[in-house]
C-alpha cells in the first residue's frame, strides 16, 4: 500500500500522540523499567521532541518539551509518580545502557 508523504507523516504524528496519551495514563512505569525493556523512556520521547523542533527552528525547551510528553512539570510527574530505582533496576540498566 502506497502512502504519500502527508499522508504518512499525520499518521505517524498520531500513532506519537497516542504513545505519549498512554505513557502519561500509565504512571505505575518508571522510567528505568522502559529504559530497561525497550531502551527508550520518557525522557528520550521528551528529546527526541525537542530534536524534532530544533531541527525545524520551532522555539521549544527542554522543560517544554518534557512536560508535553509528561503532561505536567517534570519536577512535578518526579514527586508524584518516581519511586526509588531498585539496585536490581540499576544494575540491569548498567548492562543494557553503560554510561547512560
Amino acid at each position: 500500500m502506497a502512502i504519500d508523504d502527508k499522508t504518512r507523516t499525520e499518521l505517524e504524528a498520531a500513532a506519537f500522540r497516542r504513545l505519549v496519551d498512554h505513557l502519561k495514563t500509565r504512571t505505575d512505569v518508571q522510567n528505568i523499567d522502559l529504559m530497561n525493556l525497550a531502551g527508550f523512556c520518557r525522557n528520550c520521547l521528551s528529546n527526541w521532541l525537542k530534536d524534532a523542533a530544533d531541527a525545524q527552528g520551532v522555539p521549544l525547551s527542554k522543560d517544554e518539551s518534557r512536560e508535553a510528553v509528561y503532561g505536567m512539570p517534570y519536577e512535578t510527574w518526579k514527586s508524584k509518580y518516581q519511586g526509588t530505582a531498585t539496585a536490581e533496576q540499576i544494575e540491569a540498566m548498567k548492562k543494557v545502557h553503560p554510561g547512560h
